[in-house]
């Protein structure tokens, strides 16, 4: 029960920055190529209360956090408006607009990163924040991967529907009211004890945390 408790406690503030603040950078996205929806409903801002849904940015990340010991997360806050017709170039916008949610997890992993790299060596790595540090890493990279996967609603869809040709693009587009549908598939059928969504997830979440060691080798050197 206490490590249930710690898991809760350590994992809760980078959970809710990980889910909003993704959010908040698409409604940052979409006022900079032209469309202001979010911006005049009041969406695009920093505090998470703006964005918080309390099923999907609280109880199901703390649920799936707590059952997978921590390997696996996945979430949602209120979705931020976004008219794609108002964008500058709706169809090579709406590219960008996707791919500053995914950014944003990668900043925060980094962040948290350089957090765990000076708090430890003095901390410990039992040390509340550190763990705290530890968690906002794992969270972050595991929604940026997951977001980049190529099916829409998730980022990664909207991102190929951008990039395909105007015909394939419509009829890829087709698949998003069936997304949630797949990626629960994904989830439930397993190869062995591995889900399906892992072979995706898995080699993502750890050639991204490869960049960021690389990009933070020049403080924080890796040993050989």
């Amino acid at each position: 029960m206490n490590e249930l408790i710690q898991i809760i406690a350590v994992s809760a503030l980078p959970v809710l920055f990980a889910i909003t603040l993704h959010e908040a950078a698409h409604a940052y996205a979409a006022k900079y190529f032209g469309d202001n929806t979010a911006y005049m409903l009041g969406r695009m801002s920093l505090n998470p209360v703006k964005h918080i849904d309390p099923f999907g940015t609280i109880l199901i990340p703390i649920l799936l956090f707590i059952a997978t010991g921590g390997s696996f997360l996945i979430g949602y806050a209120k979705p931020v408006p976004i008219n794609f017709n108002q964008l500058r170039k709706p169809k090579r916008d709406m590219a960008w607009v996707a791919l500053a949610g995914p950014a944003a997890n990668f900043v925060m992993a980094l962040g948290w990163l350089l957090l765990f790299l000076l708090l430890s060596p003095s901390q410990g790595e039992h040390n509340f924040f550190v763990l705290m540090a530890k968690a906002g890493v794992g969270i972050n990279l595991a929604l940026f991967a997951l977001n980049l996967l190529p099916l829409p609603p998730l980022d990664g869809g909207r991102i190929l529907t951008s990039l395909l040709p105007n015909k394939l693009s419509w009829q890829f587009a087709k698949i998003e009211p069936y997304g949630f549908f797949i990626i629960l598939a994904l989830i439930l059928i397993k190869i062995g004890n591995v889900p399906l969504l892992y072979i995706w997830v898995d080699p993502v979440r750890q050639a991204t945390f490869v960049v960021l060691r690389l990009i933070v080798s020049p403080l924080f050197p890796i040993p050989h």
